[in-house]
């Protein structure tokens, strides 16, 4: 026999997304890593990068070791195409078609899933068998080939590459668009932007082939890139980031899942990766 609510006894409505934040403990939280976090200045204002040294090590190795050598500054943005990317660094390199210096091994997956802390979704994935969220990265992986790898999502941090696997070394983009699950495992992403993407996303669109500036007087010039870690504490944003291995983070997927929010009529029962936007916020005392 199933048993329901008592007659005249009415079920309390399912909590929204927002209702759930707004009730999660301290401990649901966590700050950024200021030696995993990279503060891009451009002339609009500060974009927060957080690095993903669990997936791409050698990559964020690499991007910390330029910011330290202030290789980006007076570098600039030199391709933003509509709905896909935006690419900053050596845009003398990249426009010219040569391969970069300083080339890196590509990290496209990261083997062994053993201990690799991973939330996963129901919700079936056209890109891979399983996908969900790794320290707050938006993930995918593969049991059968025992790999990981981050996904193209909204925000995501690549290295764009020639044809060559391992012919990234300086540049860097960002996806401002729909998410192109198509690039995943043939580009390595290594972290995601937290903070400013509409710093980025409003960018004047190139108008040239893939969306390149036309003329370098176009590019938009990139301030500096910082290591939070080397600023002064005074001068670092205070954010923290919603973890993602906690009953708030799960019960928080379901809401987005099934949303309970009077505009909607028709909750969709189902929801995609790149839907789910890991929450951020000023970090609370």
């Amino acid at each position: 026999m199933v048993v329901g609510p008592a007659a005249g006894q009415q079920t309390a409505p399912a909590p929204t997304s927002a209702e759930i934040l707004e009730r999660s403990a301290a401990d649901d939280w966590r700050p950024l890593d200021p030696e995993h976090t990279l503060y891009l200045e451009l002339a609009s204002g500060r974009v927060i990068i957080e690095l993903a040294p669990s997936f791409a090590p050698n990559h964020v190795a690499n991007i910390k070791r330029l910011a330290r050598e202030t290789f980006y500054d007076r570098r600039t943005i030199y391709r933003v195409q509509d709905n896909y990317v935006v690419q900053g660094g050596e845009a003398e390199v990249r426009v010219e078609g040569q391969a970069e210096p300083r080339g890196i091994r590509a990290e496209f997956t990261r083997k062994g899933i053993a201990g690799l802390p991973f939330t996963g979704l129901s919700d079936r994935d056209g890109y891979a068998p399983e996908t969900g969220f790794s320290n707050g990265f938006a993930a995918a992986r593969d049991p059968a080939a025992d790999a990981a790898w981050l996904v193209h999502c909204y925000g995501a941090l690549g290295m764009p590459r020639d044809e060559a696997p391992d012919s990234g070394g300086t540049d860097f983009y960002v996806v401002i668009g729909h998410a192109p699950r198509h690039l995943d495992r043939n580009v390595t992403v290594f972290g995601r932007v937290v903070q400013g993407m509409e710093r980025l996303a409003t960018l004047p669109r190139g108008t040239a082939a893939l969306g390149f500036y036309a003329q370098p007087e176009q590019r938009q010039p990139i301030q500096s890139v910082r290591v939070a870690a080397d600023l002064p504490a005074a001068e670092r944003d205070r954010l923290e980031v919603l973890r993602t291995d906690t009953a708030t983070f799960r019960q928080w997927i379901e809401a987005r899942r099934n949303r309970r929010e009077p505009w909607f009529h028709l909750p969709a029962g189902y929801v995609e990766v790149c839907n789910l936007p890991v929450p951020v916020r000023e970090r609370r005392e």
